[in-house]
């Protein structure tokens, strides 16, 4: 479901005991399979929402702060979600656990693709950020980037990389574009 797309059931859909209500999720702890939503102001008492209607979306959970749009009954124990109309991930004040999985699932280990990685050849480094992790060097008479990870600068034991700094990378092809495997200092190769 796209994170700003609108209701798609009418008020004039609901049956006799639904309502529609708009609220913030306090937090939902999958492991439990539930959570709660907070509804916007005078929109009444919490919201319990259960897993399998996240599990309706594709997800596993929701992060904390998250704006939901759902359908909402009452039961014997207190308000429930019913169906989760819409959902917008922009409101979230920590980091939504499925994304931060997905981007890790996503991230190559640069130790497995040195057996695809050419010789160590001359670099430089065009920029590099030591808080960000990573950072980008060119082969001289270039201007294509090549990504450089923290973890890559680590293992060959380089401290602070500055913009014009000669390295010597072995690079291979990275799913996003050429990625440095490793890396030793200018004129050290054998």
């Amino acid at each position: 479901m796209d994170s700003t797309e609108e209701a798609t059931q009418p008020a004039a859909d609901l049956a006799a005991d639904e309502v529609i209500v708009r609220g913030t999720m306090k937090w939902f702890d999958p492991v439990r399979g539930y959570g709660f939503m907070v509804p916007s102001a005078g929109d009444g008492a919490d919201v319990l929402v259960h897993f399998s209607l996240v599990r309706e979306l594709g997800r596993r959970t929701l992060p904390e702060g998250a704006t939901l749009t759902c359908i909402v009954v009452a039961r014997d124990r207190g308000r429930q979600a019913r169906r989760i109309t819409d959902i917008d991930l922009t409101t979230a004040v920590g980091p939504d656990p499925e994304t931060a999985a997905a981007r890790a699932a996503d991230r190559v280990n640069p130790q497995a693709m040195l057996a695809a990685a050419g010789p160590f050849e001359p670099a430089l480094v065009k920029w590099f950020n030591r808080l960000k992790g990573y950072g980008f060097v060119v082969r001289p008479d270039t201007t294509e980037d090549i990504f450089i990870h923290m973890e890559t600068v680590r293992r060959a034991g380089l401290g602070e990389l500055q913009p014009g700094q000669a390295l010597e990378v072995r690079i291979a092809p990275g799913h996003k574009g050429p990625l440095a495997v490793a890396a030793q200092p200018a004129n050290t190769a054998e």
